[in-house]
Order: structure tokens, then C-alpha cells, then sequence
């Protein structure tokens, strides 16, 4: 028996750019995933063949294709492909790369660049995108993991359209390995022995990124061994060592992940202890990033405890600083500790109901104005238009508060803050409701 390595005698294929760069694909059919964009007479895919491509960003979880699509649209649409990264670039290869555009466009020839990871590129870098966008120099092609809405500066994410890219499905990944098998430039030349299982051991494991399966399935073949009939048998044991088993059962960035999340939180909701510790447990074990899981419990300190228990959101807070300080494994016992805090604190989701029910009469109501005697007057032209007219100081009166009104007309009675009976809350909702009555008078 022959064990394959990338330091031996090896096939041809295994000594060549990795596989996922080999199997790249150039065309649109060749492309896996993606279909609400780039399925027949999908928008994206009409734009590409129409050859009506704008600047536009690409945000989506690593490994879904951003790249891969921004080439295939350059090719497509005949324009010059220019790709740097926001990582390795600066504000001078930005203007590098804009002047040789600049030269082009002169010439009729169109600039496609792709930025990848532009949320890196700080304002002034993203700033100067700005006017050979506008007047067409290039077609600005962005890729980020982020949050386009908050680390693309408004200017710029205005004049691009926003397609998101969603993580490969668990099919979409096992035809790419089983492609991976057959196609010449993969493993096509050689008799490689993986049974089916094993393609979807890898696919799970993968997360919906399809470098990460390219890379774990060569990773499989190279530390294989090849029979004498030159066979290459894969083995349960190959497929254990090149991946972590127990992410198999947790896919970060799919439906498992959301399922989980809410075991927790309806867990702790719902005061059970011992059910949180072990989906939070469970969500460690699989791979998760535990600030992800920190922060959830910061909201929920809050929207679920609330002032039923104010300590429960500076236990959730020390919890998600413990963690970032420590980080694993030593932190799973801070979120145990928050997760048991959270799950025996009395419940009140007060807080959340009031933010929904403002939150609605903003939406359904006209922006009522402040009422014009709480507001500041720090000149006299505002004094003289009335501005903080009438206003009582609360701490000049004997009960430390008055029965001035603070929201505006139309909105005078609302009540938002509605406190329970549990806990702390229940002080404060005595303390509520006699303020409320000596306000009306009674």
C-alpha cells in the first residue's frame, strides 16, 4: 500500500494549484449555488447576460463564490479584471488602479474591479472609489462578509446595487465534490474508492463553503493510501482526522445554528437550567464562536429579565468581556454562569413590549414634534419662540416629579412601560402606577 503525499512521487494532478482554484468555474452553468440570483431568468443572470452590469456588492459568507462570480461576469462582459484585496491595499493602489482605468475608459475599454473584503478599506480608501464610479471608469465589484449597511459608507453603497450570496447547501456541496471526483481537472484520472457517506461527512462539515469542501476532500485523497491495483481507498479513519467530527452536527451559518440559538433562549426563558447549559453546550461543542453566544444573552438579559432583575444584564455584559478575554475552552464556564443566572431570574418582557408599541406608533403616526416646553432654549431667539416655556425643574418640587407632559399631544395617554408582578419589577410597578395616579389627580 502507497499512502499519497504532497512530498512524494505523486500523480501530476497533486502537484498542480490547489483544487479549488483548478475547478473554479469560468461559465455560469459551470456555477454551483447562488440560483435565486444566477438561475435562468434570474435578475442577476439577465443583467450579466444582457451585458447591463453596474457597480454592485456581494455579501455573503466566505467560500459561497463571490469571487468566482465577479470573474465570470469580467469574462462575460469583456471588460479589463482588475482584483486586489482590501486587505494588501492601500489608498495608493486605489489610485493606481483608478488612473489606469481612467486610461482605459479613454481607450472604450471597461474596468471591472473587484474589491475583496472592501468593508476593510477605511472611509478615505472607500471615498475615493467614488467619482470614477460615478462616471463610469469601472464597474466596481465588492465582496464582504459584513454588513454592507454599516461598514460601507452610505455615499458609496448608494450608487452600488446590493446582491446577497447565500452559504451552499448541503446538495450543493456533495455534487461539487462528486464533481471534484470526475472532472480531469480534479481527481478525474484517478480510481479513488470514498463511499457516499463520506462525500456528506465533508459537505456537512463544510458549512456551506465550497473551498473549505474542495480543500478538505484533496486533503482526504493526498492522505489516502493507493492499493496495489492503484486504487485509492479512503478510509472512516483519513475522513476523521481531516475534519472535526463534532462540527458535523452544527452547521454555523444554517438552519441548525438558528435552531439551537432558540433552544437557548427559549430554554432560559422558560427558567430551565439545565436545558440551557447543555444546548449552550451543545452550540460550543460545534463550533461556535462564543461571543456570538454571549451577546445573545446580552439582549436577552433585557428583553426577557428586564427590571424584573437589572443585575441580569451586567451578569450577560461581565460574561461576554470574560470571554473575550479568556476565549476558549476556558470560557465555557462564564457562559454556564450567565446562562444559569439568566434561566433562574425572574421574567418580565416589559422592556421589549414597550420598545414594539412605540415602535409602532412611530411607524402608523405623523413625527409628532417636541413639545415645545421641553425642549432647550440656549438663545434667546428660541426663548422668544417659546422654547422650554413652562417647563418645571422635577427636582424643585417636594415629590420630585410634576404632571408636566412629556410626550407630544397626539400621543398624551399612551402608556409603553407596562412592569410585571416578579422580582424587582414589582416595586417599580407600585411605584408606577401611584405616580400615574397622582398625575390624573386621583
Amino acid at each position: 500500500m502507497e499512502q499519497l503525499s504532497l512530498f512524494t512521487d505523486t500523480p501530476s494532478q497533486f502537484k498542480s494549484s490547489p483544487l479549488a482554484s483548478r475547478l473554479r468555474p469560468e461559465t455560469l452553468d459551470e456555477y454551483v449555488g447562488q440560483t435565486h440570483l444566477v438561475g435562468k431568468g434570474m435578475i442577476l443572470r439577465q443583467l450579466i447576460e444582457k451585458d447591463q452590469i453596474s457597480s454592485m456588492i456581494f455579501w455573503g459568507p466566505p467560500g459561497v463564490g463571490k469571487t468566482t462570480l465577479a470573474r465570470i461576469i469580467a469574462s462575460s462582459t469583456n471588460a479589463h479584471f482588475v482584483e486586489f484585496s482590501a486587505v494588501t491595499s492601500g489608498i495608493k493602489e486605489v489610485r493606481e488602479v483608478m488612473k489606469e482605468a481612467e486610461d482605459n475608459r479613454r481607450c472604450g475599454i471597461r474596468t471591472l474591479l473587484f474589491t475583496d473584503e472592501i468593508h476593510r478599506f477605511n472611509k478615505a480608501q472607500q471615498d475615493a472609489f467614488l467619482p470614477f464610479v460615478e462616471k463610469g471608469s469601472i464597474i466596481l465589484v465588492g465582496a464582504t462578509t459584513e454588513n454592507p449597511s454599516f461598514e460601507i459608507n452610505s455615499a458609496l453603497l448608494s450608487r452600488c446595487k446590493v446582491f446577497i450570496l447565500k452559504a451552499l447547501t448541503e446538495n450543493d456541496l456533495y455534487d461539487l465534490l462528486k464533481n471534484a471526483l470526475s472532472s480531469p481537472k480534479g481527481f478525474g484520472n484517478l480510481q479513488i474508492d470514498i463511499s457516499e457517506d463520506h462525500l456528506r461527512s465533508i459537505a456537512a462539515f463544510s458549512n456551506g463553503d465550497a473551498r473549505c469542501a474542495l480543500n478538505t476532500l484533496e486533503m482526504v485523497v493526498n492522505n489516502s493510501t493507493m492499493n496495489s491495483e492503484g486504487t485509492v481507498e479512503v478510509t472512516d479513519e483519513t475522513v476523521s482526522q481531516c475534519m472535526d467530527r463534532r462540527s458535523l452536527l452544527y452547521d454555523k451559518n444554517g438552519e441548525e445554528h438558528y435552531n439551537l440559538i432558540s433552544a437557548l433562549h427559549k430554554s432560559m426563558r422558560n427558567s430551565d437550567p439545565d436545558a440551557a447549559v447543555y444546548w449552550m453546550c451543545r452550540m460550543i461543542d460545534g463550533g461556535e464562536d462564543p461571543l456570538y453566544i454571549a451577546r445573545r444573552m446580552v439582549r436577552f438579559a433585557s428583553e426577557d429579565v428586564g427590571l424584573a432583575d437589572s443585575n441580569a444584564l451586567a451578569v450577560a455584559v461581565n460574561a461576554y468581556q470574560a470571554c473575550h478575554f479568556l476565549g476558549l475552552p476556558e470560557c465555557n464556564v462564564h457562559l454556564a454562569h450567565a446562562a444559569v443566572y439568566l434561566s433562574m431570574a425572574p421574567k418580565s418582557n416589559a422592556l421589549e413590549r414597550a420598545c414594539i408599541e412605540a415602535a409602532e406608533d412611530i411607524r402608523n403616526s405623523p413625527a409628532e414634534p417636541v413639545p415645545l416646553h421641553i425642549r432647550n432654549a440656549p438663545t434667546s431667539l428660541m426663548k422668544e419662540a417659546g422654547y422650554g416655556k413652562g417647563y418645571i425643574y422635577a427636582h424643585d418640587t417636594e415629590e420630585k416629579i410634576t404632571k408636566m407632559q412629556c410626550l407630544p399631544d397626539a400621543l398624551k395617554d399612551r402608556q409603553y412601560y407596562d412592569p410585571g408582578t416578579l422580582g424587582d419589577e414589582a416595586a417599580i410597578k407600585e411605584r408606577l402606577d401611584e405616580i400615574r395616579k397622582w398625575r390624573a389627580g386621583e
